[in-house]
């Protein structure tokens, strides 16, 4: 059962969708460092991204790696020092990225991106003892696709949730001078953009923004007479909630409207003409818009599909990470232009890793703790937080034992932790982190410092 209030947060944030559809939406370039603004970029791998093929041990390649993905398996990626990284924390040893991912590589070894390793829904620190004796809390249905997606996106291992972390961290963080909404999804609404503000929805490029955002039938003199009354209308008490609150976000749309018709489009580099690299730059000519808006603080959630792959993995996955790399690499450039390198964080999710043993279809199946990337100015080094699992099946970090163990790596660093590190840094304080993750006093050393 769900309290009134928490009924019609949802409701509302449905409706943004549909009421915030503008007639005019261009942008000015607003190039000026805005020292106060900060945003969070979340990028979604929907399917589970195999991260053992994201990063892989260059040092001990043969004796780890390539002694379970070897050429039978289909999915063994050969070892390259074209995307050789040596990550500080990691104490000597090298790792290569997939060799696809030559834009994310580059950015690495300039400090620029950094990996959160073996990170994943936790109910409670997880060892491979107590995970198979039963004494560890466990996260809700593991290894479910749906399951784990909201689990990552609302950090709530052990049941359901009616907010995201995405949308918490809005609620916990003062909303500076402007009206306009400071959750945008370039991806359709989701549980991580939930919560009690109202998120708005556009459409990703190569769509004009002054189209994404259209209200239809405002466009002559006439018409302009009836969008006032309708303004009038919107203002009126009709003592009825829903309604009140659906008012109120079509007439915040309306307001929001009046402002972006005055501006126009920047100048952005070059993105790929991928989904991604569409939603990027949708996100980019927002945040060109910042200072107009006179927003400080902003969340965006954009989404990647297709990491579902039970077969035929090898090629499809290296087209999947070439995207994310030209999408993310064009994206860090934008805000570099933009003057707002040292103020934009982006950072990946994705619903699990996939097993270590390859299944018999040149595929992988479902796992549990994966590898996800941070990008921006605020990464200080090039590096590895966290803790990166030993890659032994059957020993070590696996979930699985007996003769059908195939390699889950139990995470060694929560959802809450990762999260919480973004929070921080957005400007989540501590006395309200434990309103956006209120699991997170239950492991040791909080907040994942990696900003």
């Amino acid at each position: 059962m769900k309290s009134r209030r928490e009924f019609l947060c949802k409701c509302c944030t449905s409706l943004g969708v549909a009421a915030l559809t503008f007639e005019r939406f261009g942008l000015v370039n607003a190039f000026a460092q805005s020292t106060n603004y900060r945003a969070l970029v979340c990028i979604f791998l929907f399917g589970g991204n195999d991260s053992n093929n994201m990063l892989i041990p260059y040092d001990d390649y043969e004796a780890t790696y390539a002694k379970i993905r070897d050429a039978a398996s289909g999915i063994k990626i050969d070892k390259t020092d074209t995307t050789l990284v040596r990550p500080p924390s990691a104490g000597g040893p090298h790792f290569f990225l997939h060799p696809s991912m030559t834009g994310i590589h580059q950015l690495f070894t300039q400090g620029k991106v950094a990996a959160v390793v073996n990170v994943g829904p936790l109910a409670e620190p997880t060892t491979r003892a107590t995970y198979l004796n039963h004494s560890a809390l466990r996260p809700i249905n593991l290894f479910s696709h749906s399951d784990q997606q909201t689990s990552w996106q609302t950090s709530i291992a052990t049941g359901n949730s009616p907010t995201g972390w995405g949308g918490r961290i809005i609620d916990n963080t003062p909303p500076g001078q402007g009206t306009f909404p400071l959750m945008v999804t370039t991806s359709g609404l989701s549980i991580f953009t939930t919560g009690e503000t109202a998120a708005l929805a556009v459409s990703p490029a190569p769509t004009p923004l002054s189209q994404v955002l259209r209200l239809d039938g405002f466009e002559s003199k006439e018409s302009l007479i009836r969008r006032s009354v309708l303004t009038q209308l919107l203002s009126l008490n009709t003592a009825v909630p829903l309604v009140q609150s659906a008012n109120e976000t079509m007439r915040s749309a309306l307001e929001a409207a009046a402002v972006l018709e005055k501006a126009v489009e920047p100048t952005l580099p070059a993105f790929p003409n991928s989904s991604l690299g569409n939603q990027l730059k949708q996100v980019a000519k927002l945040i060109a818009l910042r200072d107009i808006l006179k927003v400080e603080r902003q969340i965006f959630f954009c989404s990647m599909g297709g990491f579902d792959l039970h077969t035929d993995q090898f090629g499809s996955h290296g087209t999947l990470l070439d995207r994310l790399s030209g999408a993310m690499t064009a994206f860090y450039k934008a805000t570099v232009d933009l003057n707002v390198d040292q103020q934009v964080t982006t950072f990946t999710l994705s619903d699990f890793a996939r097993t270590f043993v390859a299944n018999g279809g040149a595929g992988t199946d479902h796992a549990w703790g994966s590898h996800q990337l941070v990008m921006g100015g605020p990464v200080s080094v090039g590096d590895f937080y966290g803790t990166y699992p030993r890659l032994l099946v059957k020993d070590g970090d696996d979930a699985d034992s007996g003769a059908g163990a195939r390699g889950r790596w139990i995470p060694t660093t929560a959802v809450d932790q990762y999260g919480a590190g973004l929070a921080k840094w957005y400007g989540v304080s501590d006395g309200d982190m434990p309103a956006v993750f209120p699991n997170l006093s239950r492991f040791p050393g909080g907040a994942l410092q990696f900003l």
